[in-house]
């Protein structure tokens, strides 16, 4: 910082009156300061030149008011400056010239008197005069002492700094050797530079000094900290070091500060909830102080391996585009479309509103339909990830809340474990078989289901493992289901249900073409050019090897002929031309028959009748058959029927006895013979009421002697004032009739409404009859008999009371 002031061993330096002026930009020349300068200026360079050309060369240092002035005038040069004696001159190259001056006395510009080639003014010499005096010499012990205590804040100075402030005893020498090598503007230097009195001077100087001191002092302060850190974090790497050392030589060398490192990397990736991220970092350093034998240890670093690798942040882009969307669905699945319609009104609004919540679909449907692999489907189409999990059989609470951590060997529960999996928080997550949770003393799991699937609440799911909130609202959860009777109401509430009805005859024959055969082909290695199964060998699977609502399997039955004819291809005995399996030879791959339509080999045989049944597999049809024999008027009912069945056989009968003079029947019929209802395949539970028409249609049938047409199905609940009540599952009734070949269906007239999910195949194939009473049934079935029934009932039917409604006037309403 400080440069010994300059003094010629030739004696004092002349100034003459007359001083050639050089302009200095962003730098102040003070008297006994030492220089070096650049100069490269046209004018200042012919100065140069022309001033080494004589003995002892002096000329004055003027600094410009603005550095940005190329060629300055008079007016841009301060009027006081510094006359300097030319001590060498280096030339670096062509008009550039290294300069070093030194200051020798202030001086005044007093009158310029040439300004070209370079700037030449008379000027005054302004010595310092000091007069002795004690205000003036307390100043100069202040400003040595301030000025050594800067230079002990500044270990860049060499230590003869300190030694050269104490040995110079003039006054203004000092002020001027410490101003110009304190950091002050040039504006500030140039201010002492025109201070002429010594006193006034040294206070300037004094209170710049101070500066400088305060704020060395507040930079030594900041180092002095810095380095305390940095010691403290060299200390305990030290000590780190040698315990591993100490370790390594006791056998008992571990990883544990590789997994803290690798903690703080996976917590800074992880993008956590401020709240989460605090209670990582707790466990943290909760891990820090263990030993890593211990069992805690290895607790609590599973516990920070859930937190740090769960997704927090990461989500998937979802693809916007509506058309490529369905054709994504279109691709995937046929038909389906009331689901589609839904998946793409999702779309839809999360184009128009992007932080919509994620919706919670139920499929519920009949096995085989494609409830499971919609759920990829949809995955595909959005652009997002998908996870399933499969909760037949959870009878645990903590299945899906998870343990706690003071269990041995305790985890998340399924819904965490599988966000985990899919490594997204915004994935299509399946809830697959939702119908069948059970529960027991450990809790039910469809309870814990609530707060999951519902999106008011499921931004803060709570895991008993995790102990802090996890978001799911932006999931979008499937259900699926068979039935949705066992599902608790509170959580069925929750759920929006779509239904998915079983599949038509050509359906599945579409199904099977664009599907299921190609598929299995590739599976087993085959291709179109080596097999070909065409339609009437598909039609006679679906009709003679399957009994089913979806194509499960319909798919099997396809891949058992696939594979009897990879047989022939590995043993090499196919010839060149393409194989083609038609309805003939698929006895060959499939062996004979397993089903045969029961309808069409059935006669209108007195006190038969046809019924159709829901299932949770999609619907079936059932036949009610009557015998009479000698007895004492009792009822048996077999075919294990439920109390709800058999109280409908009961009122069938009953109703038939309040009408046995209208059809004909004797009084005495009842008591003297027995009835038998069965219904076939014994060994299968039938409950419900949806088979009171066709009990009562077998009864009456049975006791006339008058057949029912075998391609007639009925279905609807029956009172004893003949009034016919609606049933449900008419969706999965019909499509049952309609595989099963039946050609008209007779149902409540309540029930029509019902029939706009049927699909269109399937209404526009069959003949729909709806009925109010049950003389409206036997007037469709046995219409002889109900004009025999009207004969009768006008002969031989006393006339009602006054004030009693006839028969045919009872209202419809249910008792």
């Amino acid at each position: 910082m400080f440069a010994q002031k300059g003094s010629s061993a030739e004696g004092p330096v002349e100034i003459p009156e007359l001083l050639a002026v050089l302009p200095l930009r962003n730098s102040v020349l003070f008297p006994g300061s030492i220089i070096p300068i650049d100069v490269g200026r046209k004018k200042s360079v012919r100065l140069v030149e022309e001033a080494i050309s004589k003995e002892r060369p002096v000329i004055g240092i003027l600094t410009q008011r603005d550095a940005r002035t190329e060629s300055p005038q008079d007016t841009d040069l301060y009027t006081v400056g510094c006359a300097a004696r030319i001590l060498k001159v280096i030339k670096l190259a062509k008009d550039n010239f290294s300069v070093i001056l030194q200051g020798v006395s202030r001086i005044r510009m007093l009158e310029y008197t040439q300004r070209d080639p370079y700037i030449i003014s008379k000027v005054q010499p302004l010595p310092d005069l000091s007069k002795p005096d004690v205000e003036l010499d307390a100043l100069v012990v202040n400003l040595k002492d301030i000025a050594k205590r800067v230079v002990k804040l500044m270990p860049e100075l060499p230590k003869e700094a300190a030694a050269l402030v104490d040995s110079v005893a003039d006054p203004g020498q000092l002020a001027d050797l410490t101003t110009s090598n304190l950091d002050l503007s040039v504006e500030e230097k140039q201010e002492i530079l025109e201070t002429f009195d010594l006193k006034e001077r040294l206070r300037k100087v004094l209170a710049f000094l101070s500066r400088q001191l305060e704020v060395l002092k507040v930079r030594e302060k900041i180092n002095t900290q810095v380095q305390e850190e940095m010691g403290r974090n060299q200390r305990e790497y030290v000590l780190r070091q040698q315990l591993r050392a100490i370790k390594e030589e006791l056998g008992e060398l571990d990883d544990s500060t590789g997994d803290v490192d690798e903690f703080k990397e996976k917590i800074a990736k992880a993008e956590m909830p401020e709240e989460v991220k605090k209670v990582t970092l707790k466990q943290l350093d909760r891990l820090k102080v263990m030993q890593p034998s211990s069992a805690e240890y290895t607790v609590t670093r599973t516990y920070l391996e859930w937190l740090t690798e769960l997704p927090w942040s990461n989500t998937t882009d979802d693809n916007l585009d509506i058309e490529n969307v369905r054709k994504v669905l279109d691709e995937d699945h046929y038909d389906l479309d009331k689901v589609k319609k839904r998946i793409v009104e999702y779309i839809a609004v999360r184009k128009l509103k992007p932080d919509k919540k994620g919706p919670i679909l139920c499929l519920v449907g009949p096995p085989g339909v494609g409830k499971t692999s919609l759920g990829r489907s949809v995955a595909r189409a959005i652009g997002r990830n998908f996870v399933r999990v499969s909760l037949g059989g959870v009878r645990d609470e903590a299945e899906i809340r998870g343990h706690r951590r003071t269990y041995v060997g305790s985890l998340p529960g399924r819904i965490v474990q599988n966000m985990k999996k899919a490594g997204s928080v915004n994935p299509v997550f399946m809830l697959d078989e939702i119908d069948k949770l059970g529960h027991d003393f450990r809790g039910d799991p469809a309870a814990a289901l609530l707060e999951v699937l519902d999106p008011e609440q499921n931004n803060a799911f709570s895991d008993h493992y995790l102990e802090v909130s996890y978001d799911l609202s932006r999931v979008m959860f499937i259900a699926t289901a068979n039935l949705m009777d066992p599902v608790p109401a509170a959580l069925r509430d929750r759920l929006e249900i779509l239904e998915l009805p079983g599949y038509t005859r050509d359906e599945k024959l579409a199904i099977s073409r664009h599907f299921l055969m190609p598929k299995q082909l590739e599976e087993h290695g085959l291709t179109k050019e080596h097999l070909n199964i065409d339609d009437s060998a598909v039609a006679e699977i679906v009709d003679s090897y399957t009994r089913e609502a979806g194509v499960r399997n319909l798919e099997r039955e396809i891949a058992n002929v696939v594979r009897g004819y990879a047989v022939k291809v590995a043993e090499g005995s196919t010839g060149e031309d393409v194989c083609t399996v038609d309805k003939a030879a698929l006895s060959d791959y499939l062996g004979p028959q397993k089903y045969i339509s029961e309808v069409a080999e059935r006669q209108a045989e007195p006190g038969v009748a046809t019924g159709l049944a829901w299932t949770p597999v999609g619907g079936d049809i059932i036949f009610v058959e009557g015998t009479a024999m000698q007895g004492k008027g009792n009822l048996v009912l077999t075919g294990m029927l439920g109390d709800v069945m058999k109280e409908s056989a009961q009122a069938a009968l009953s109703y038939v006895r309040s009408r046995a003079s209208e059809l004909g029947i004797a009084d005495d019929f009842f008591e003297k013979h027995d009835l038998h209802v069965h219904i076939p395949a014994g060994a299968i539970p039938k409950d419900g009421p949806s088979a009171g028409i066709t009990l009562y249609v077998a009864l009456v049938s049975l006791l006339k002697g008058k057949g029912v047409p075998p391609d007639t199905a009925l279905t609807g609940e029956i009172t004893l004032r003949g009034t016919v009540l609606p049933v449900g599952g008419i969706k999965e009734k019909v499509l049952a009739a309609h595989r099963a070949g039946i050609k008209t269906v007779i149902m409540p007239e309540r029930n029509e409404k019902d029939l706009i999910d049927v699909p269109d195949q399937a209404r526009d194939e069959m003949e729909f009859h709806f009925v109010k009473r049950m003389e409206d049934v036997l007037k469709l079935v046995l219409p002889d008999l109900a004009e025999e029934a009207r004969k009768g009932a006008k002969v031989d039917t006393p006339a009602p009371a006054e004030g009693e409604a006839s028969p045919s006037e009872v209202p419809s309403e249910d008792l």
